[in-house]
């Protein structure tokens, strides 16, 4: 790729290597939970894995990527879905998140649906509340996005996933 290809950011990346981005993903996604209010309600304590994944951000650079870590908690009651939203909306506004969605997704269901995202932590977050899935299951449906990091080098990101 040519250097008039490369795509200007509108921030400065931060500079990390993939394990810790992973990490801190982890940890916003942890705070989420804790915002939620149903760690504890969870019946049976399900809480989805695997852990963030890392993607190149290629039109900005090749030694730049991003975390994605989607992860749901499952195992609620209705009660618990629409608690936690609740739960999370006040809760993102008071630890920094600007929420810029608040209704109902785009699906046939039209579930309730949170877009959120905070600037100073480097993440995009949209939490959907499922009350009826083709498993039965209700559960809160959290994707967690970072901003893109510059790793060491692009041969720093060669076969991470």
């Amino acid at each position: 790729m040519g250097c008039s290809n490369v795509k200007e950011l509108n921030y400065t990346p931060v500079r990390m290597d993939p394990d810790p981005a992973r990490q801190k993903a982890k940890i916003v996604s942890g705070r989420l939970l804790e915002m939620t209010g149903v760690k504890g309600r969870v019946t049976e304590g399900k809480v989805t894995e695997p852990g963030p994944s890392v993607s190149r951000c290629r039109a900005y650079g090749d030694d730049l990527f991003s975390t994605s870590h989607p992860w749901s908690v499952y195992g609620l009651s209705e009660q618990d879905v629409d608690t936690g939203m609740a739960n999370l909306r006040k809760g993102l506004t008071e630890n920094g998140w600007k929420i810029t969605k608040d209704g109902k997704a785009k699906t046939k269901d039209q579930d309730p649906e949170i877009i959120a995202e905070n600037k100073a932590e480097g993440f995009d977050m949209v939490v959907t509340g499922l009350k009826k899935t083709a498993h039965g299951d209700t559960m809160l449906n959290f994707t967690v996005v970072s901003a893109c990091y510059r790793a060491a080098s692009a041969s720093a990101l060669d076969g991470e996933y």
